[in-house]
C-alpha cells in the first residue's frame, strides 16, 4: 500500500515491534496501524505543502495539466448520468451520486466482514479522543 504520498503529508512512527518485524504508525488522519519493518520509507514531509493554495488562474492552464472539464451531473441528458434531464433547470431529483449511481456523501464503500488486521485504532476513534482532549474531559 502506499501512504502519504500527496503534497506536505507525513507518518509519524511511533514505535517499532522488532520480534513481529512491524512499526506502528500514525497517519494524518489519526488512524494508527502496523507497517512491515522492511517496507522502503522517505524521510521527511512530501515537499510543497503549499500545493493546494495554488492558483492556477484560467481553464488553460488547468487543461494544460491533463484535467478535463468537470460537468455537473443534472447539466448532462438522462442516458449520461442518474441525475440528467428534466424540464428547464431541474434539481437531480436524489441525493449526489456517481455517474454510474453510487451515492457520494456518507455511503460505506469497505466491507463490513473484511478484518483489517493492521490497523490499531481507526480515524474515528482517534477524531473522538482529539475532541475530549480539547474540551478538557
Amino acid at each position: 500500500a502506499h501512504f502519504a504520498r500527496s503534497a506536505g503529508t507525513y507518518i509519524t512512527v511511533l514505535d517499532k515491534v522488532m520480534k513481529e518485524d512491524y512499526a506502528l504508525v500514525r497517519l494524518q488522519s489519526g488512524e494508527k496501524r502496523y507497517i512491515p519493518l522492511d517496507c522502503l520509507a522517505t524521510v521527511g514531509p512530501v515537499s510543497n505543502p503549499l500545493h493546494k493554495i495554488q492558483k492556477l488562474g484560467k481553464a488553460g492552464r488547468k487543461r494544460h495539466l491533463g484535467r478535463r472539464p468537470h460537468v455537473r451531473g443534472v447539466a448532462m441528458n438522462p442516458i449520461d448520468h442518474p441525475m440528467g434531464g428534466g424540464e428547464g433547470r431541474s434539481s437531480g431529483g436524489r441525493p449526489s451520486c456517481s455517474p454510474t449511481g453510487v451515492i457520494a456523501k456518507g455511503f460505506k464503500t469497505r466491507k463490513k466482514k473484511k478484518p483489517a488486521p493492521l490497523v490499531v485504532e481507526t480515524r474515528k476513534v482517534a477524531q473522538v479522543k482529539i475532541k475530549l482532549a480539547k474540551s478538557g474531559k
